[in-house]
């Protein structure tokens, strides 16, 4: 096997720093730690070599002759070896460049036949498999794959379940479903399940961005009404209309698998979690539903006027309504446990971590409650229109307005820490994760911010960009997907900003064609679309990104 290695391993060399550079963590500090660099026989490993002769003799060639006639070594040719040893290290190589100048084309071609095969023997398999794993972690994956192709045992090390762990780890790719006993592809060859979940991801990744668009799963209901809101979660979808019903739908078949009925106004607002789908309507109540049996178990009565917003956390969720309060119900009970008083204008936004709660209103307001003291902890003042959308990771609050600004708060303190300007219009939907905000405006523009300084990084606009108002946006570690009133769902690069695609392009579009909402998952996406004036059916369009792992 070493014979087979030696011709592919100059490139991989460590004197081509092709390893150095990679990951600044080991894959095996959480899993493996190695105090010391001694041998699984307690012994220390041998000494890095530190001369040329040194490494002849690691590769197993200390005593092979010189290419060179037998005769007798030249008169003071020991002195000036001594000599050359007492030098620095700058200083010999001085002497080596003078040297190598000095030398006929026949005897600088003498020393690379002795040099060059010695920087390429395979070094990975003289490591202990602990160190040679180490190494290989370094890599990118694409080049892990390369280097299975080099030998056998490369291609051992290279299925290591482990190191393909942390590669998902490092891409944020959840565990494979179905991690099934490590099975043995031929002999000596395992299989990874991470590698597998590493690969199928990849070409998902790849069909997300120019993999063939095939004909989506339409979903039709709702007759001409419209589709106010929408749920998407595991292979369920959830639409919720002005038509005062909800509907659910197998993401697989494109089935209605029920209709919700029980409304007697149109439904505005609606959340999801497993079996329970929760909603909220112009009639004033909320209620509670069974999805997989259509049962309203719950109506939630005390609101005086529509139920416009709401977040479920747990089995807790909160409610805004245009009667100027919030409330906090218990979904297992249908309890309202709390109400929070203070805004005096319609809520319009809402989001609940489990200990705080975050509304925005029409009255310019942000607030910061205590839902079991039912205290207004903070009044977040600064925006000088009504408040829209928010965002809330527990540590900032983000609140997007109708006039134009978007502002990042500080949850603790209440202070505003970042005024995030740029856009023309009202912020009619954000998206945060960690600290990248992704922003989509009235304005036809979507930005992308970093929200630890203030910065917008992205622009998405160029010749490609929306021709009317943002309607909905979703994004994860590689793509913005966003939609419009302009008829169409794209695809956008969320590292450089580039546009991809279209995903979809609705024939009415810019006649009335309108894209409501978008939900994705990894594999899928789902969008309701329609229009106000008859020019499109409404429907929900499912898309397909999945790949067959056969």
């Amino acid at each position: 096997d070493l014979t087979t290695c030696s011709s592919a391993l100059l490139p991989l060399s460590f004197s081509s720093g092709h390893f150095l550079h990679r990951r600044s963590f080991p894959l095996f500090s959480p899993f493996c730690p190695l105090p010391s660099l001694n041998s699984p026989t307690g012994l220390p490993y041998p000494a890095t070599p530190t001369t040329f002769r040194d490494i002849r003799a690691v590769n197993g060639q200390g005593q092979q002759r010189r290419r060179i006639p037998s005769i007798q070594p030249p008169t003071g040719l020991q002195e000036w070896l001594r000599t050359f040893q007492s030098w620095s290290g700058p200083e010999k190589l001085l002497a080596l460049d003078e040297l190598i100048d000095s030398c006929e084309p026949t005897q600088v071609k003498h020393m690379m036949q002795v040099i060059e095969p010695q920087f390429q023997r395979d070094f990975i398999s003289l490591l202990p498999r602990e160190l040679a794993l180490h190494v290989l972690s370094f890599l990118e994956p694409k080049d892990l794959l390369q280097a299975a192709q080099t030998c056998r045992y490369w291609r051992i090390l290279a299925e290591d379940n482990l190191l393909w762990r942390e590669k998902c780890k490092e891409d944020g790719i959840d565990e494979p479903l179905h991690i099934k006993r490590r099975k043995v592809i031929k002999p000596g060859f395992t299989h990874s399940p991470w590698k597998s979940a590493y690969i199928r991801q990849h070409r998902i990744d790849t069909n997300w961005r120019r993999g063939d668009l095939k004909s989506p799963k339409v979903l039709k209901g709702h007759d001409d009404h419209v589709i106010t809101c929408l749920q998407f979660c595991g292979n369920r979808i959830v639409s919720g209309s002005d038509d005062n019903t909800l509907k659910v739908w197998s993401a697989v078949t494109g089935k209605c698998l029920r209709t919700l009925v029980g409304h007697t106004g149109g439904v505005w607002s609606s959340q999801m979690r497993d079996n329970i789908i929760i909603s909220g309507s112009t009639d004033r109540t909320l209620k509670v539903w069974n999805a997989e049996t259509g049962e309203c178990i719950h109506t939630l009565y005390g609101h005086t006027s529509t139920v416009r917003c709401m977040h479920l956390h747990e089995k807790r969720v909160v409610s805004g309504s245009r009667d100027a309060t919030l409330r906090v119900w218990d979904i297992e009970t249908g309890q309202c446990l709390h109400v929070l008083m203070g805004h005096v204008a319609a809520v319009r936004c809402v989001q609940y971590d489990g200990r705080r709660v975050v509304s925005g209103a029409y009255d310019f307001m942000v607030k910061v409650w205590d839902p079991e003291t039912e205290t207004c902890l903070h009044t977040l003042q600064g925006h000088t229109n009504r408040v829209y959308s928010l965002q809330f990771d527990g540590i900032h609050v983000v609140s997007g307005s109708l006039d134009t600004s978007i502002r990042v708060w500080d949850v603790e303190t209440g202070n505003c820490i970042h005024t995030l300007t740029g856009h023309q219009s009202l912020t009619s939907g954000m998206e945060l994760k960690d600290n990248i905000l992704v922003s989509g405006n009235a304005d036809s523009t979507v930005k992308i911010w970093d929200i630890k300084t203030g910065q917008c990084l992205q622009t998405l606009q160029g010749p490609h960009k929306h021709q009317s108002a943002v309607t909905c946006l979703q994004f994860n570690k590689n793509f913005v997907i966003t939609s419009s009133d302009d008829g169409t769902v794209k695809l956008w690069d969320l590292r450089t900003g580039e546009f991809i695609r279209n995903l979809v392009t609705l024939e009415s579009g810019g006649s009335g064609g309108v894209v409501w909402r978008i939900r994705a998952s990894n594999t899928k996406l789902v969008c309701a679309v329609g229009s106000r004036n008859g020019t499109e059916e409404t429907k929900l369009l499912v898309l397909d990104f999945d790949v067959d792992m056969k």
